[in-house]
């Protein structure tokens, strides 16, 4: 053994020692994540344990640097002897091949770099992780560890995507907070000690954000418009104002877009919220609160922002109106207000802009005597940025409930989008339209129903199953038969729990013969379908590959027509003229040198049409070429609002609409994907739907009112002059074909038979009621001979 490696394995076993010594002491787990083709920077001290989760197949750069910025190996080191052939120090191989890539995903990293003053020269060495798919180090010394998770782009065929690294690190000594990486350089830092108020001056256009440093605080926050002030006014936020613009009678756990003043000009717009459950606009507690409770004396918001406003010689309140942020209230039908601990996290954060100069005050709130601060109040950290930077609006979303906050994403095609509508919705973590200026959702329906249409549908969700289990693996995962698939043939199928209950839908593109794409809605499919593989030890690799593959929905009577000219498809691969109903091709954009896509004979509009998928690098120009192209077929844009409208009538279903975990797929209409006498096989959920009688099952129904007046999603169903409801409207629209209002409706099997007369229930089910006939599904095209031609 050589002296260096005795020296290290000395140094571990009194590190550990000197752990155990230390047991009692408090250990403090932080959840983050390297993003693909990404970098993180995570600050450590000595004795800090730091855990990676590697997809299969990755590797892992890490740049450990000292005080001085220095490149120091020595300051991590293995906690297991079998890691060691794991670990080299080389050149930084992956980060090197991404920047010469030349793509956006090169820039961004390389961007990431710059921030970080970090040079080719410096990638020279590394330490490089490679052939495990976990492993911790110990940390010596306090270190800045730069976590870089690169790879090259991944083709339209192929399956080699990189994914998210986990990190967990096990902190020494307990953290009391913690405070994430400034989103930019700051121009103010604003601390708000536990049980206090602050005031700070901010700039039209400059962002405030305001942090939660230790989770389940709440912030109070008041602002004033600041040339206002010196003319002698308070003009401040104001409520009845924001929720009479906005469309709100009372408030609700989420936060306004905007917030008005009482002239209803807009003071602060919200540009990103990482929680996701705030109060929004009530008042900040009051020394009248905490009598009222019993704790005569209590220091309150409102007494602290009394004191803290002085200088600005606005007058004292009884109790302040406040936005408040991190606080959790639950409002229940009836108006009644309840709350419980809030949901923030430490380091969770709400980002606001300025549309005037203001004075702002933020507070930290002191209630110590109910859940609303976690019964112990901590300290508020208010960073103030320039109006030069530039911060995406984006709402946080979990994918499991310990991770760290994903942003909303802008997919491949939203500036072309963008140009072209102000209404933009966050759909499953992507901005997307809900129609378009000029167009309109009827517009935009008829487009599609007489001409062509082109949707962005990128936010479905896509999964790279590989390897020598594949096809048993979906087999066994799926309700349909699988092993029935040829390559190039897609089909469509559920996915459920053991229950019967649907966990998803989606469509399974067989790309060989042990390469499988699977398309759905949920991002925790893809971890659901890894724990059963892992379960049951299948060879296969499941990764997500939704950031390396968008799509565009191409549907309409002239779709096959307009795609035609502009797809080139080598001798090997149907032609778009050519391609059946749920079958793929693969081809470039132009002609043989143009850049890769797969096109299916799919879509969610019960029309003849096809999906374009490529990287997302090429999407700008997929979107020009075909909309350029489409224009001499009447093409228009479509949205969320006229898709939804042309699913409905083609009688298809739609998560926590028509199904859920707790409905099968018999109970939400699509029972053909669940061949239970012909897959002789065993897959999951089977048991369940075998052990339920058929005759039992609540059906899903088409319903035609005899009213306009809409029906609404969860309105309750009621017999013909019955008092209890039979089943429950899980879609509704108004149907331009029919010219009627109709509805998607899961009912029970002794009203489903067709043409029984049954009522919606309006108001509280009672008092009013809309009478509608079943009749079978789809109420457009019923034999489907649009979408087959």
């Amino acid at each position: 053994m050589s002296d260096v490696i005795q020296q290290r394995l000395i140094r571990q076993e009194s590190n550990r020692i000197e752990q155990y010594i230390h047991l009692q002491k408090p250990m403090t787990t932080l959840h983050l994540r390297v993003d693909a083709q990404s970098l993180t920077v995570i600050h450590l001290e000595k004795n800090d344990q730091i855990e990676f989760k590697i997809p299969e197949g990755q590797c892992l750069e890490l740049l450990p640097r000292d005080h001085v910025q220095s490149f120091n190996p020595k300051l991590l080191e293995t906690q297991s002897q079998s890691n060691t052939d794991m670990i080299q120090i080389c050149a930084a191989t992956q980060t090197l091949a991404q920047l010469q890539q030349g793509t956006q995903s090169s820039h961004h990293l390389a961007q990431l770099l710059c921030r970080y003053t970090i040079d080719k020269k410096q990638l020279q060495h590394v330490i490089l992780i490679e052939k495990t798919q976990t492993i911790k180090l110990l940390c010596t010394e306090n270190l800045q560890l730069i976590v870089i998770n690169a790879g090259l782009d991944m083709c339209i065929d192929q399956h080699n995507v990189i994914n998210d690294i986990k990190v967990i690190v096990h902190k020494y000594q307990a953290l009391n907070e913690y405070l994430p990486e400034p989103l930019a350089q700051p121009v103010q830092e604003i601390r708000i000690p536990s049980a206090s108020a602050r005031t700070y001056e901010v700039k039209a256009g400059q962002w405030i954000q305001i942090i939660d440093v230790s989770g389940k605080q709440c912030s109070d926050f008041l602002a004033f418009d600041a040339q206002a002030l010196v003319q002698g006014q308070e003009i401040a936020l104001d409520a009845v104002a924001t929720r009479t613009l906005l469309g709100h009678s009372t408030p609700a756990p989420g936060l306004y877009s905007r917030f008005a003043d009482s002239n209803m000009q807009t003071l602060i717009e919200v540009i990103q919220d990482t929680v996701g459950r705030h109060d929004m606009f009530l008042t900040a507690c009051s020394p009248k609160f905490y009598e009222d409770s019993g704790y005569f004396g209590h220091v309150s918001c409102t007494e602290n922002f009394n004191q803290a406003l002085k200088k600005y010689a606005i007058t004292a309140r009884t109790a302040w109106p406040a936005i408040n942020f991190f606080y959790n209230t639950q409002i229940e039908p009836c108006g009644t207000i309840s709350m419980d601990e809030p949901w923030s996290r430490a380091g969770d954060y709400v980002l606001l802009r300025a549309t005037k100069d203001l004075i702002c005050a933020s507070s930290a709130c002191p209630d110590d005597i109910d859940p609303s601060n976690g019964w112990v109040p901590t300290d508020i950290h208010v960073r103030i940025y320039d109006a030069t930077e530039y911060f995406p609006r984006a709402n946080a979303y979990r994918i499991t409930a310990e991770e760290m906050p994903r942003m909303t994403k802008n997919t491949a095609f939203y500036p072309c989008i963008a140009a072209l509508t102000s209404h933009l919705v966050d759909y499953r973590g992507y901005w997307v339209a809900s129609q378009y200026d000029g167009w309109g959702a009827q517009a935009e329906y008829s487009a599609c129903r007489e001409r062509v249409a082109m949707i962005d549908l990128s936010a479905l969700r896509k999964f790279e199953i590989v390897g020598p289990d594949a096809e048993k693996f979906m087999q066994f995962a799926l309700t349909r038969n699988v092993r029935k698939l040829a390559v190039g043939e897609i089909a469509y199928s559920a996915i459920c729990l053991e229950t019967g209950g649907m966990l998803d839908d989606g469509t399974i593109f067989k790309m060989g013969e042990n390469n499988f794409r699977w398309i759905c809605g949920d991002d925790y499919t893809g971890i659901w379908l890894a724990q059963q593989a892992k379960k049951l030890n299948y060879q296969i690799s499941i990764r997500a590959s939704t950031d390396q593959i968008h799509n565009l929905a191409v549907q309409g009577p002239n779709s096959r027509e307009l795609l035609q000219k502009l797809i080139w498809t080598p001798e090997h691969q149907p032609d778009i003229k050519k391609l059946a109903w749920f079958h793929f091709t693969l081809g470039r954009l132009g002609g043989p040198t143009g850049f890769p896509v797969m096109v299916s004979r799919t879509g969610y509009t019960g029309e003849l049409g096809f999906e374009v998928w490529c990287h997302p690098d090429q999407g700008k120009a997929l979107w020009d070429t075909i909309w350029q192209n489409g224009q001499q077929y009447g093409i228009a844009p479509m949205g969320f609002d006229a898709l939804d409208m042309l699913r409905i009538e083609a009688g298809l279903i739609f998560a926590n609409h028509e199904f859920t975990s707790q409905i099968n797929p018999f109970e939400a209409g699509i029972g053909f994907t669940v061949p239970i006498k012909s897959k002789e096989e065993n897959f999951i959920g089977k048991e369940a739907m075998q052990n339920q009688n058929p005759l039992s099952r609540y059906k899903l129904v088409g319903l035609i009112l005899d009213q306009s007046q809409a029906a609404l999603h969860g309105d309750s169903v009621y017999p013909d002059s019955g008092h209890y409801p039979v089943g429950v409207i899980t879609s509704a629209t108004n149907s331009p074909i029919l010219q009627k209002q109709i509805a998607l409706c899961r009912i029970a099997p002794q009203y489903a038979e067709l043409g029984t007369v049954v009522e919606i229930g309006k108001l509280d089910g009672q008092q009013k009621r809309l009478t509608a006939q079943v009749v079978s599904l789809p109420f457009y095209d019923p034999e489907r001979i649009r979408v087959r031609s």
